[in-house]
């Protein structure tokens, strides 16, 4: 008797929804940017791109939802659930929001359909379907202009520089390092040596090629005026902030507190000082002074946003928020959830 080998349904409809995919993508109108749109800001993307505000609008991880995908208005209004997809580095422009799935915790309780529990995907700033710009896990994406440049991660070369057009075209290997693609100034980003020295280089998008800007042993650089303002954890001096300029080479010291985390937003630095029992989320001005506790304890994801600072208690999981016009006033961020 002939055996007789039967395809699972299952299979099939795998087969069907990949190639339907395809299409969908091959037929996709991707709307470009005209200039070199930054996606976020440094500090944000540092800690983890929880937080993304643009044009009126901040694009989050909801910790109410799992850290799934929302929106809401800059004053905190309007909350609405983007996708079911567990995001982090968010990165948006004028039509398109940017982030990386991180469902791998998920279990089998996450839609069947989502063949990628880690991946770089695009969605509309609406809402929608997604596209799945790099299958690979993926982490610190940044968008500059028409591309996104990212770590991507595969097993032939681990955690390398990679960059992929909006419309998931032109992927490619820039770099073989593992960098961080945070500080972004127009067609350029900044990163610190991260193999055999510690210095900043200046990486131009348009040539794909970097140079040494400014020498040290440098951590988390927050680079703004082609290299005129040069903010940067010192891992010489206790890992303090110190401010520096490529026009001038004369490092200052803008707190001898040991900073595990910071973020610059206007002309304020908020910061995770470490020091035993005294650590807590600090702010002060940008040349050191009035430096302040907001609360003390160990935080995480320090974000920012033209009217809110959140951040995140890192062995609670714990969100909490402030007005930028008033820190001295701590709240829990509970912001709700939408069904879906």
């Amino acid at each position: 008797m002939k055996k007789i080998y039967i395809i699972p349904i299952l299979v099939i409809c795998i087969l069907i929804a990949v190639a339907a995919a395809v299409s969908l993508l091959k037929k996709e109108n991707v709307k470009f940017n005209d200039s070199y749109v930054n996606g976020n800001t440094a500090g944000n993307l540092y800690n983890g791109g929880m937080f993304c505000e643009h044009n009126g609008t901040i694009f989050f991880a909801n910790p109410d939802d799992g850290n799934r995908l929302y929106s809401m208005d800059s004053d905190g209004q309007n909350l609405k659930k983007l996708s079911n997809d567990v995001a982090n580095y968010i990165n948006a422009d004028d039509n398109y929001v940017y982030y990386v799935r991180n469902n791998v915790n998920e279990g089998l309780n996450y839609n069947f359909f989502s063949f990628y529990r880690n991946a770089l995907c695009r969605i509309s700033r609406e809402g929608g379907a997604v596209t799945i710009l790099d299958t690979e896990p993926c982490s610190y994406a940044s968008l500059i202009g028409n591309y996104i440049y990212y770590l991507h991660y595969d097993s032939e070369d681990a955690t390398t520089l990679y960059k992929v057009k909006i419309d998931g075209t032109d992927r490619k290997q820039v770099l073989k390092d593992s960098v961080f693609t945070c500080s972004t100034e127009g067609q350029y980003f900044y990163y610190n040596g991260t193999t055999t020295t510690g210095s900043i280089f200046q990486f131009d998008t348009a040539s794909d090629s970097s140079s040494v800007i400014y020498g040290g042993n440098c951590y988390k650089p927050t680079v703004s005026g082609n290299g005129a303002e040069i903010y940067y954890i010192d891992g010489d001096q206790n890992y303090a902030l110190v401010y520096a300029s490529v026009n001038t080479n004369n490092p200052i010291l803008v707190t001898s507190d040991s900073v595990d985390a910071y973020n610059i937003y206007d002309d304020y630095i908020y910061y995770q000082k470490y020091d035993g029992d005294n650590s807590g989320l600090c702010m002060m001005k940008k040349n050191g002074t009035e430096s302040v506790m907001i609360m003390e304890g160990t935080f995480k994801n320090i974000s920012a946003t033209s009217s809110f600072v959140f951040f995140t208690d890192f062995y609670s999981g714990e969100t909490y928020y402030f007005f930028r016009t008033s820190p001295d006033n701590v709240m829990d961020f509970n912001p709700g959830v939408q069904k879906d």
